[in-house]
């Protein structure tokens, strides 16, 4: 199996050819978001955060923001900052210089004169980036340059019975081709981690998940919380999920069956190829963020309540085994795995009818979030100034 995708000197394949707008802080945002909406080929992400933090706040938004831009997905960037956040423009810029040989540019709202000023200059290295790429060829890839990111959100009883287990299978055959795959949520593992941990491919990588688990329960205990108070969510209840242990199971499904090879830390890049599991708080737009940081190149995303989310760097395929809500949400779903629930198809039928979908996708298909230009961003932090 393999896809047309772009060539990056570092070694791995996009299977998008975006010039990123990137903006240093949230007051860096909106600027971006102009920019990003003036150049053909440009998207831009809107970043909340970036300044008055405390230091391990600081290196996760830094975690995030070099891996947006070291993400296969993304041709070059262009940095737009204020002046005085925690990071500038122009530490970020000397920082992914380091780290990539993208082309990388920045600016500084406060040392341009103003916003009207930093956009057109923004403006012109973004359209010199765009031209660049646009004249990139697209190559034959093996599929093990795909690193999928698998993702829920918005469950119900459907996920755990069908979708859930539908994209575990895809997940299993496209490791079997020698791609990775990557799912998180950690908090979404407790119930059922050592039915999770099991999988590992080695003891010390058991005990990582075991531990995942255990130091989380433990960090909210410290602060007098108990992550069952909003797991399930009441969307979850009302869509027939009873408890957290129940979500879990359902949950975990999703990543398939095959041995993990690896445990990442939040926003971490993989050092190995295969099953792959990422230590993310449990709200899924910050999960994606994350794996995205990580290096997926795409993401599959269950939901059986349904989510109009996306992604602007990788494509966010959202998949649902709820028929109603594949009939109601018809402008947000992309593939509809209700005969599952129907009895009309079994769910290893359908995961190897999604490798098709896959294959389509990195040979450029667009979801409907792409279409729509959807970018959701949340970043995790360890703790927030009230």
């Amino acid at each position: 199996m393999e896809f047309w995708g772009y060539r990056r000197a570092e070694g791995r394949a996009g299977i998008r050819n975006h010039v990123l707008i990137l903006p240093t802080c949230v007051c860096g945002s909106e600027s971006a978001r102009i920019v990003a909406s003036q150049v053909k080929g440009a998207v831009n992400i809107v970043f909340n955060t970036g300044c008055s933090d405390v230091q391990a706040n600081t290196e996760m938004s830094q975690k995030v923001l070099t891996g947006f831009a070291c993400n296969p997905n993304v041709y070059g960037v262009v940095i737009i900052g204020l002046g005085c956040e925690t990071v500038g423009h122009r530490e970020l810029r000397e920082k992914l210089q380091g780290m990539t040989s993208k082309p990388v540019v920045s600016f500084g709202i406060q040392e341009e004169g103003g916003t009207l000023r930093t956009i057109e200059k923004a403006v012109r290295a973004a359209r010199e980036l765009a031209a660049e790429a646009a004249m990139q060829q697209r190559e034959r890839f093996p599929i093990s340059e795909l690193l999928l990111g698998i993702e829920c959100g918005g469950s119900d009883a459907t996920s755990g019975l069908a979708s859930n287990p539908a994209v575990g299978e895809l997940s299993d055959l496209l490791v079997d081709l020698g791609a990775s795959t990557m799912m998180s949520e950690s908090i979404e593992w407790i119930g059922g981690e050592h039915v999770l941990a099991k999988r590992a491919a080695t003891p010390e990588l058991h005990n990582q998940i075991i531990e995942v688990c255990r130091a989380y329960e433990e960090h909210l205990k410290a602060a007098g919380q108990d992550c069952r108070a909003g797991q399930p969510t009441p969307g979850n209840k009302a869509g027939g999920l009873s408890t957290l242990d129940e979500k879990s199971l359902g949950c975990i499904r999703k990543g398939g069956t095959r041995p993990i090879v690896e445990v990442l830390e939040q926003a971490a890049r993989p050092t190995k190829r295969g099953a792959i599991v990422m230590d993310t708080a449990g709200f899924d737009i910050s999960s994606v963020t994350s794996m995205v940081a990580g290096g997926c190149n795409a993401v599959i995303f269950t939901t059986g309540r349904g989510t109009p989310t996306g992604n602007a760097i990788v494509p966010v395929l959202k998949v649902t085994a709820n028929e109603r809500t594949f009939r109601m949400m018809d402008d947000n779903m992309d593939i509809d795995l209700s005969p599952i629930i129907r009895g009309e198809k079994t769910f290893r039928e359908m995961g190897r009818e999604m490798l098709a979908d896959i294959e389509a996708l990195c040979n450029g298909r667009m979801t409907k979030a792409e279409v729509y230009g959807f970018s959701d961003i949340a970043v995790d932090h360890v703790c927030r100034f009230v």
